[in-house]
């Protein structure tokens, strides 16, 4: 009986579980997204130079639980608030609170072991197609990155099937402890805020000194390198979190005592928002982070992106060399449109590749020279035979000559001295394309033709622009997909958070909208009412997640070579954009829900 009577309340509120179900499996879908990624160890050293990526993959596992710790600790709040004036009834009408907390903590479980399974074959799923857009649109070469990984779905399976069955037995607890009337009117409880000034302000103290101290180990990171990511991780949550619970319960009750608060539906909005204002302090902290990461996260793929053709670009100022190219390669070359085009005769000796010096005078050979340290920019040299004998960017030369010839010296002769080598002459053709990128499917059959020519090459790669991006291409992909990746996985869970936690209270406040609606308030007033109840919601998170990224980014500055603040303004509008269509999609759910 009471199961059939389980199921009868389940079909009445299916919607509600519906928010309920898909929050969850989308939860866990990003959960076992990044475990896939953080759980395995050979993509992580195949695809990344930097020793540190691991342990910081490991703390980003530990904010992630803990963001999953506080998510389903929330669902879970709201799957017992479901069910509260149901189990109220049941007691009313003489069930045992045996028989109830049984099937509380079976409701419990089941819910949590069916999302969480759904969960985990989604987040594969998407694994595979994310990574496959990702690697195609980007060009990016990537090892050992497997979709279904097995220690990634039984570390997400362990996580929340425990956390859920704590969760069950605090519902049996919480439940069949409360009186049955309680029960019934327990959704009807506001948690009206109340100002407490001294408590709020040492919150705000502590707050600000935390995230400070998050900030200051961020920019200090190539100093204090993994103490600062664990010190940043536990200030700067736990200021964010303070700064909500303080700031923004003060902020509601301040604005509901200014004249504004009574100008059209402003007061209802406020009285909206203070409603459950506790509830919104914990899901706006984590949704400020994941907001930080994901942005953060595509703002250092995209730097990493951006910085590989600059780095390349300064390995060579040629995009190729060919020796004695053929009347195919020669059609080829002519088909990039190369903006240079030079051909130097050389003869190879036993000790030194020997040039004529009087090409180099009359068509001086191109270097890029760094300048600075610490910067992506190249100084472009024109060479004569004299300097660049002298110069020591002659050995851009040598790996422009083919394989054999990279070994020996580079030797200028004169005319007579050129004509007096008994050895065949051989031909060097370099050249320069507007984009190696853009040109990179061409360049590619060329390096393949040469390289099946001159058998010395086979597992190398030609000298020149192009085996450069080749190179730094292979070194980077691995940091420009975790970037990505991740930042469209928890763009993804931010979305989760934000419109599982609006959507799951707008049934309890679509009365509140009817009642305005049958006293006459106009339908635009209401849709303006909801419109900025959600966009406080949206905005107030946006703005930390921002001020995090700008001082995080300074973390990245060590491991990335030039400012990681160059070219942010893409990400932020990318995301901004992104961003609002998720604030559009939610406030046309919502408004369906609470205006009928």
């Amino acid at each position: 009986m009471l199961t059939k009577l389980a199921m009868t309340g389940f079909q009445k509120r299916w919607r509600d579980y519906l928010v309920l179900f898909s929050g969850l499996i989308m939860s866990s879908a990003i959960f076992y997204m990044f475990e896939a990624l953080a759980t395995n160890k050979a993509f992580l050293k195949q695809n990344t130079s930097i020793s540190m990526v691991g342990m910081i993959f490991q703390f980003g596992s530990v904010l992630l639980t803990i963001i999953t710790l506080v998510y389903i600790g929330y669902a879970n709040s709201f799957l017992l608030s479901m069910r509260k004036r149901d189990y109220g009834l049941f007691m009313l009408v003489g069930a045992r609170k045996g028989k109830i907390g049984q099937l509380i903590w079976l409701e419990t479980l089941l819910v949590g072991i069916t999302a969480t399974v759904i969960g985990i074959a989604l987040g594969s799923l998407l694994t595979m197609g994310l990574s496959q857009v990702l690697i195609n649109s980007l060009g990016l070469t990537l090892h050992h990155l497997a979709a279904w990984y097995f220690p990634a779905a039984l570390t997400t399976l362990l996580l929340y099937v425990g956390l859920f069955i704590i969760a069950g037995f605090f519902n049996l607890i919480a439940l069949t402890k409360t009186p049955a009337l309680k029960l019934l009117h327990s959704n009807d409880q506001p948690n009206r805020p109340k100002l407490k000034p001294v408590r709020q302000l040492v919150e705000v103290i502590i707050g600000l000194l935390s995230i400070s101290i998050g900030y200051w180990s961020m920019a200090n990171l190539d100093k204090l390198q993994l103490a600062g990511i664990g010190i940043a991780l536990v200030t700067i949550v736990l200021g964010t979190y303070l700064l909500f619970n303080a700031i923004f319960v003060w902020l509601i009750v301040l604005l509901k005592r200014l004249p504004f608060a009574n100008r059209g539906l402003n007061g209802f909005t406020l009285s909206q928002l203070s409603f459950r204002i506790r509830n919104y302090t914990k899901i706006l902290a984590i949704v400020a982070m994941l907001f930080a990461l994901a942005l953060g996260a595509i703002t250092v793929g995209m730097g990493f992106h951006r910085q590989v053709p600059l780095m390349a670009n300064g390995t060579s100022a040629y995009d190729m060399g060919i020796v004695n190219t053929t009347s195919q390669q020669q059609a080829q070359i002519k088909a990039l449109k190369p903006t240079t085009e030079t051909t130097y005769h050389f003869k190879i000796g036993k000790k030194a590749v020997y040039y004529r010096a009087s090409e180099f005078n009359a068509q001086p050979f191109a270097t890029m020279s760094p300048v600075g340290k610490t910067q992506l920019k190249f100084k472009l040299k024109q060479l004569d035979a004299q300097k660049l004998t002298k110069s020591y960017e002659r050995y851009q030369l040598g790996q422009l000559q083919g394989s054999a010839q990279q070994q020996l010296a580079t030797t200028m002769v004169s005319e007579q001295q050129y004509q007096a080598l008994t050895q065949p002459e051989q031909r060097l053709t370099v050249f320069v394309t507007k984009d190696v990128v853009a040109n990179q499917a061409a360049l590619k059959k060329l390096a393949a033709s040469q390289q099946k020519r001159d058998h010395a090459l086979q597992g190398q790669v030609l000298g020149g622009r192009y085996s450069g991006y080749q190179m730094v291409n292979g070194m980077y992909s691995g940091l420009e997909f975790m970037g990505f990746f991740l930042g469209i996985a928890f763009l993804a869970m931010l979305a989760s958070c934000l419109m599982f936690k609006i959507l799951s209270g707008a049934a309890a406040d679509q009365h509140r909208y009817v009642m305005l609606d049958k006293i006459g308030t106009r339908t635009s007033e209401l849709n303006n009412a909801l419109r900025k109840e959600i966009a406080v919601l949206f905005i107030l998170p946006g703005i930390v997640g921002v001020v995090h990224v700008l001082f995080g980014l300074k973390m990245f500055s060590f491991i990335m070579i030039g400012s990681p603040y160059t070219g942010i303004w893409l990400p932020f509008l990318i995301f901004a954009g992104l961003y609002l269509i998720y604030y559009l999609i939610t406030v046309q759910i919502y408004r369906r829900i609470v205006l009928q």
